[in-house]
Formats: C-alpha cells, structure tokens, sequence
C-alpha cells in the first residue's frame, strides 16, 4: 500500500501542477561577455537548470520556452502542450572552463532521453529530449555525442536535434526554483534524485559550496 501511495504522489506532484509562486527570490549577477551559450530541453525545466547551475564555468541557466512563437510563450499556455514550445533551458558558460562536449553528457545524465514526449509523470510534447544547437560545431557535437552514447540505452535516444531560433525566458519564479522551493514535494521527489545523480558523476567539476 505505501508504494502504491508514493507513486500516487509523485503523479500528483507534477512539475505542471507546481506552478505557484514562491516569496523567495533569488539575486544573480551575470557578465555575459566572453559566455558562450547551449540550450537544452529535457523534460521539467526546473530539474535541468538546477543540475547545471551547480557545475562550475555555468555562470547561468535559465528556465524558458522555446520551439514556438512569442505570443504563447506562457507557462499555462505551455502546459497545455498545444504551443509547440519546449521547455527549455538556456545554459550560458565560459568555454575556458568548461566545454560544450562536457555540457552535452551533463544533459545525457539529466534526464532520460529514450523517452518520448515526456519525462517521468511529465507527460507532453512540452517536456520532449531536445538539443538547440547555435552552429555546426554543436550541431557535430550533438550527433556525435548520441551516436556514443545509443550502445549505452537499451532503448533509442529520441533527443532530437533542431537548429535555435528564438528564446522566451519563463515566468520569474521558476527561475531558481529548487533553490527557493527545496521543499516543495516535486523538487524533493523528483528534481534532487536527478540534481543529485548529476553531482555524483560530475564531483570533480561541481561549484565550491557557500558558506
């Protein structure tokens, strides 16, 4: 019976049905000169920009939508699955620090891309596998990193590859959201297991904690 009530919980507990504004709010500085940018979607945008935010040479990781139009960039619009939009994530990184390939298998570790049109409970084609890639550099990149990593799923990676246009930075709070909710039951049950896998396996490159 616990079982059966826990993964009732995490259904209730969507990243869609969390949308509630927090009072916390979450300062950040960023000089955007010398970054260079990726975006990545991979399911709850809340649970990808937190897993960045914490590797060091991301200055930045931003929740928004993209793949749609301006005018339905909104998050109930979104929700609704009908906008074309993903939501997304726009990671922007001093290369000197950290490389684009080191981004890609960050994101491969965020979240499952062998599943199609959702992640987890988060069930839409707003929470698809997707890589925005801003050149042909990327674009290579992004090939070769699937084409590495498909022997490793027992599944085909459903991540698709589509070149950036445009994109629509979300509400503010889902900005920072874990940090300003890190007991909100979503983040609890679904975001910190894969925050948490992430730091596992990057340790070596995660942020100095503050004090």
């Amino acid at each position: 019976m616990r079982s059966i009530l826990v993964i009732t919980a995490l259904f209730l507990f969507s990243c869609q049905s969390q949308g509630n504004r927090p009072e916390a709010t979450v300062a950040k500085v960023v000089d955007y000169q010398n970054l260079s940018v990726a975006t990545f979607a991979g399911g709850c945008f809340w649970c990808v920009e937190a897993s960045f935010e914490q590797i060091k040479g991301v200055a930045s990781a931003v929740s928004g939508y993209t793949g749609g139009k301006k005018s339905t960039a909104d998050y109930k619009l979104v929700s609704s699955g009908r906008t074309k939009h993903f939501e997304a994530v726009q990671v922007f990184y001093d290369p000197d620090v950290i490389d684009y390939n080191t981004l890609l298998d960050i994101f491969f570790t965020t979240h499952d891309p062998t599943q199609t049109n959702g992640q987890g409970n988060d069930i839409g084609p707003q929470y698809r596998s997707a890589i925005f890639y801003h050149d042909e550099e990327q674009k290579k990149l992004a090939e070769a990193k699937i084409k590495e990593l498909t022997p490793t799923f027992n599944k085909p990676i459903d991540t698709q590859l589509i070149v950036f246009d445009a994109f629509y930075d979300a509400e503010e709070y889902h900005q920072d959201y874990e940090v300003k909710n890190p007991n909100n039951p979503y983040i609890m049950a679904v975001s910190r297991p894969k925050i948490n896998k992430v730091a596992k396996k990057f340790k070596a490159i995660l942020k100095e904690k503050e004090n």
